[in-house]
């Protein structure tokens, strides 16, 4: 009996050990399914494995859809648990918790809980990717470069860029007038952001191929093996690490990593000053990285002046284009909120004597409500996300969220939500309107995030978009077409909300008598 034993166990060794494998396997993915069950949280049945993720691993939807229905499934609750792969999620759905988190208890919830090794690349160095006192630090240093007295130099370049790209569209408008027009305001945007930020001449607009353009579009494209990538790594965390994966374009961030080094090592050899963003980059590489003494701990390197110089590059530029994009299609949409918004900047125009000035911006109120309902229907990203840094007690005393437990705020989700947003799909700038405003709780509209991780270029895309709406609106009208997309398929792949294909719009000029 022992010897027919011995033989059957060798003669199947192999189907054996692929069973105790797989066993293992399966155990290890679905190990951590329980813990919402045992909490007594709502949550969605997980598929082994791929936890509730499936669809956006595989790409049957993109992550913005993914989170939105789950966001749906429990339209009462104010959190509810979900597994991407195998790591237990919490999505936020509660106003005043949102809040809670953002704000109010901030201290408990400081970090956006990426893991990413900096050693895989130089963007995991960047204020976006940094946790704790590093974060702290410096957030500190960069935020100079986004004061009021900063802000007003940047005026005149940005009406130059704006200038270029209406002399772009007369240009493209005497061979047709049909323009596709987010790949117009990405030339446009890329201009911007180099010339303010950094002080480079990049002629975008009239470049469709420049290097500028094409890598600040890829470096965060997520491909189908970075999807792969991050799917692993969220099983296997370690694997990352180990094998010194990318997550983000290789090819991208050495051109940017060259590009940037090469304008900091320039304007230290040649003394140059400017008041830009480049030199707040400078003065905290000064404070941080060749201050003398530094613990290990509070050692910063050439690579975080770099690494944040990429980041506020890249994200700059991609957030205006598919901005200005959006409100461009839907000013098209509703004539009657363009013509109104026209009238305002025309006004404007004539009170401070056709200077696209301070005054003038701060005048904008119509065409500000315009920009927040934009920013409304077309969240920069889909979801904002925090780790717990400190255990933490709802207010309602109803449950504990663990330290290291990390939280998905759907604002794409809420922003649509027709709880707080009546007929969310229709374009509505009333809905910013003071008395509006006033009659909705916080927690209900981020596009730029709140509290103290807020995004620190807001203000500059705020202004930047106002001006170039206000130039390109004095002097044309926008029209639907018949290549226009109605209604318009969206996508965050990328991480930024953008139309899944480029928008086609009809430009008319202005004749002014």
């Amino acid at each position: 009996m022992m010897y027919f034993l011995t033989d059957w166990l060798l003669d199947n060794f192999t189907y054996l050990s692929l069973i105790a494998v797989f066993t293992g396997f399966y155990y290890y993915s679905t190990s951590t399914y329980g813990k919402w069950q045992k909490l007594n949280i709502p949550y969605i049945p997980p598929v082994p494995l791929f936890g509730n993720a499936f669809r956006m691993v595989t790409k049957l939807e993109c992550p913005m859809d993914m989170y939105d229905r789950l966001y749906k499934q429990f339209p009462d609750v104010k959190l509810l648990g979900f597994y991407q792969m195998t790591e237990p999620m919490l999505l936020i759905r509660d106003p005043e918790l949102i809040n809670a988190i953002l704000i109010k208890d901030f201290p408990y919830f400081t970090d956006h809980g990426f893991v990413m090794d900096p050693s895989t690349t130089v963007m995991a160095k960047s204020l976006f990717f940094s946790n704790g006192q590093r974060w702290r630090k410096m957030r500190q240093k960069l935020s100079p470069g986004f004061t009021s007295g900063k802000l007003r130099d940047t005026y005149l370049a940005i009406n130059e860029c704006s200038n270029q790209m209406v002399s772009s569209i007369v240009e493209k408008l005497g061979k047709t007038d049909r323009l596709a027009i987010r790949s117009i305001i990405s030339g446009f945007s890329n201009d911007v952001i180099g010339m303010c930020a950094f002080g480079i001449q990049l002629d975008s607009m009239n470049n469709e191929d420049s290097d500028f353009r094409r890598y600040s579009e890829r470096i965060f494209e997520k491909t189908t093996k970075q999807i792969i990538v991050q799917a692993v790594t969220t099983i296997f965390p370690f694997v990352i690490n180990l094998f010194k994966i990318q997550m983000f374009s290789a090819e991208a961030t050495n051109f940017f990593r060259k590009v940037f080094a090469d304008v900091i090592n320039y304007r230290e050899k040649n003394n140059i000053v400017r008041n830009d963003l480049t030199q707040t980059l400078l003065q905290a590489r000064k404070e941080l990285v060749l201050k003398e003494n530094s613990t290990a701990e509070d050692q910063f390197t050439d690579d975080d002046i770099i690494g944040n110089a990429i980041v506020l590059f890249a994200a700059g530029a991609e957030t205006i284009s598919s901005i200005v994009s959006f409100c461009l299609y839907e000013l098209a949409l509703n004539k009657e909120i363009q013509d109104k918004m026209r009238a305002e900047i025309c006004s404007m125009k004539a009170k401070h004597d056709g200077q696209f000035n301070n005054d003038f911006l701060m005048d904008l109120r119509y065409t500000n409500m315009v920009l927040e309902e934009t920013g409304r229907k077309y969240s920069i990203a889909s979801i904002l996300m925090r780790e717990a840094t400190k255990t933490y007690t709802l207010p309602d005393e109803s449950f504990v969220i663990e330290k290291g437990q990390k939280l998905i705020i759907p604002m794409f989700s809420i922003h649509r939500d027709p709880k707080y947003y009546p007929d969310p799909l229709i374009f509505d700038p009333e809905r910013f309107s003071k008395e509006q405003k006033s009659q909705r709780p916080n927690g209900i509209y981020m596009p730029f995030g709140d509290g103290p991780r807020m995004c620190m270029g807001k203000r500059f895309a705020e202004l930047e978009m106002k001006l170039v709406l206000s130039n390109v609106l004095s002097k044309f009208e926008v029209l639907p077409c018949e290549e226009t997309e109605i209604p318009l398929e969206i996508t965050d792949e990328t991480g930024v909300i953008a139309p899944k294909r480029d928008l086609v719009l009809k430009f008319r000029p202005i004749i002014e008598d």
